[in-house]
């Protein structure tokens, strides 16, 4: 079934989180930072402008990565001590994962990683990726098919064997509040852990390719490429910032009884706000997801003028296939009167570039919300949902 196939997508994306860390630690100096002000009281942080989760302080022998905690604003996550493989090791460093750079050999335990990767050439050090079916870039399929780049099983149990055989530098993941990191633990492979995914505003997220690049010596490439997007992303917010009418707005599915909506102050939030939709959940302060029955969903969104969904076939969804799923959903307005928007991430790179490209997905849902301010624009993940697959 469409919605199981989706459903089985998203959950693997946010398995995807669920990784595991240990790390090779190096000796604190006096000049250590303090993990509740998370300031340095050496030098200022290089400079971020909408990311919230990580700093960067750039040292004559050393650049110092710090991620904080999101679930707990006092605390840091982890650090990274990154040194030059081709410079000697300095006798005095902070305290911190320490990274010789540029990683050669990765692994990567999602697609949201790998697309940070694609964009500033980094997808040759790939040695070893979790749940490739999900990875929607031809080169790293092709990797699998050629044995070039292993397949390390499931995010959340991946295979240690396997892991070991790729001799990776460094795996990249993304941690979940409260979840142990299980048998990877044992190994001596240092861990860059990325909570990208807890960035409030689209461009906060977006920026985390900044601190990525830093494993790879990209930061010029990167910091280029990030200006690109924020210009464009602004450029398409400016459109819509006086629009008079923004039509209501009703998003994603039920699985299992539960109907899982974007947060009012997630990131997907904003790129509805800043596309010019009235987002029925846009007073909710959520930077997560809501987990919803369906008649309070019901009872809010009847009458929202477009509903967007996402779902992951080997072809469209359909009116009648979405009501089969389930039968109440034909209560909705926006099914009534045929306004789904439908993106098939099993066709299209959209979870691989919506963390990046936050601009690409604004002008897809400005084409929807105000197709005039478009006229002549072919979306690149949305269609309007037809009643048969055509």
């Amino acid at each position: 079934m469409c919605f199981i196939k989706f459903m089985k997508s998203y959950f693997c994306i946010i398995f995807c989180f669920v990784l595991f860390s240990c790390q090779n630690r190096v000796a604190e100096t006096p000049n250590r930072r303090d993990a509740q002000s998370g300031v340095s009281a050496e030098r200022p942080s290089d400079s971020i402008v909408y990311a919230q989760g990580f700093q960067i302080e750039t040292h004559p022998a050393y650049i110092l990565l710090t991620v904080r905690n999101p679930w707990d604003i006092r605390s840091v996550l982890q650090r990274y001590v990154l040194v030059p493989k081709n410079a000697a090791l300095p006798d005095s460093l902070p305290e911190g994962v320490l990274i010789r750079t540029p990683l050669e050999r990765t692994i990567s335990s999602g697609s949201v990683q790998c697309g940070f990767f694609a964009e500033f050439d980094a997808l040759s050090t790939l040695v070893g990726v979790c749940e490739p079916q999900y990875i929607q870039i031809s080169s790293i399929q092709e990797g699998i098919r050629k044995g070039n780049i292993a397949d390390v099983g499931r995010a959340a149990d991946p295979d240690i064997e396997k892991i070991m055989l790729a001799g990776p530098d460094a795996i990249f993941i993304a941690p979940i509040d409260g979840v142990g990191y299980g048998q990877i633990d044992r190994l001596n492979i240092p861990l860059i852990e990325c909570v990208d995914y807890m960035e409030a505003s689209p461009l906060g997220r977006a920026e985390w390719i900044r601190f990525l690049a830093l494993f790879f010596d990209k930061q010029m490439q990167a910091d280029s490429l990030f200006r690109e997007t924020v210009d464009r992303y602004n450029n398409l917010k400016a459109r819509t910032t006086n629009v008079s009418d923004r039509p209501s707005l009703l998003a994603e599915t039920v699985y299992n009884g539960v109907w899982y909506l974007p947060g009012g102050d997630s990131y997907m939030a904003h790129l509805y706000h800043d596309a010019g939709a009235h987002y029925l959940w846009e007073d909710d302060n959520h930077t997560g997801s809501l987990s919803l029955s369906f008649e309070s969903v019901l009872l809010k969104a009847e009458k929202a003028r477009i509903w967007l969904l996402k779902y992951n076939s080997p072809h469209r969804m359909t009116y009648d296939e979405l009501e089969q799923e389930y039968r109440n959903y034909n209560c909705f307005e926006a099914f009534k009167n045929r306004n789904i928007f439908s993106c098939n991430t099993g066709k299209v790179t959209y979870y691989e570039e919506l963390p990046i490209h936050p601009d690409y997905v604004l002008k897809d849902l400005v084409w929807i919300f105000h197709p005039e301010l478009l006229p002549d624009y072919q979306p690149k993940y949305f269609e309007r949902m037809q009643d048969t697959d055509f």
